[in-house]
């Protein structure tokens, strides 16, 4: 299962509710991407949700 390399979000599950309040399965996925990253010096291939690619890009602008 793919996780996020730095807070470890990963897939959620819990229940769709129709009308009538019957459950059903479903997944809630994180918003996981493919994306290089410079750690400690070198360029790395991580996967990471949005949310942490959105922090690292204000902490190095």
């Amino acid at each position: 299962m793919a996780k996020c390399a730095t807070c470890g979000k990963a897939t959620a599950f819990g229940h769709n509710r129709s009308f009538s309040l019957r459950a059903t399965n479903r997944k809630f996925k994180p918003n996981l991407q493919k994306v290089t990253v410079m750690q400690n010096g070198r360029m790395v291939k991580q996967v990471l949700c949005a949310k942490c690619i959105k922090t690292l890009s204000k902490s190095v602008a």
